[in-house]
């Protein structure tokens, strides 16, 4: 059995892009319904049409599954593409507890749970230190 990071595991323990979609959307209902995240929801149009899009895709590529947000919408630097706003800490703990919430709501092992939410930790520190860096030019 392989193990999750290599291949298609951890688009696979997912669900798929129906799992990943699903994730999504409770991402986005949870960021829309905890008042601790206004100041987060305010970076995002009020459609999130896109953004559902765009982060379901890019989950898709990032999970090892198929590289659909480059096949849509071409490639991607997330601390580049997140320079724009001033992101720090709590912004990226709020984002966090919100796709933590969201992923428990999976249907997901535990084993899983913890790996996904060990692996978003890394480029939500990466967007941290790249918005500190653009704030320090």
């Amino acid at each position: 059995m392989p193990q999750f990071g290599e291949g298609d595991a951890s688009y696979q323990a997912a669900g798929g892009y129906e799992g990943i979609r699903q994730l999504v959307d409770d991402f986005y209902q949870t960021m829309d319904g905890f008042e601790g995240a206004a100041e987060v929801r305010r970076l995002y149009p009020e459609d999130l049409s896109e953004a559902r899009d765009k982060l379901t895709r890019f989950l898709c590529g990032w999970l090892g599954g198929p590289r659909l947000y480059r096949e849509r919408y071409g490639q991607i630097s997330i601390p580049s593409f997140h320079a724009r706003w001033a992101i720090h800490e709590a912004e990226r703990d709020i984002w966090l507890s919100c796709m933590a919430d969201a992923i428990e709501r999976q249907d997901w092992s535990g084993a899983f749970k913890e790996y996904l939410m060990t692996q978003l930790r890394v480029p939500a520190d990466r967007i941290v230190l790249a918005s500190r860096a653009v704030r320090d030019l």
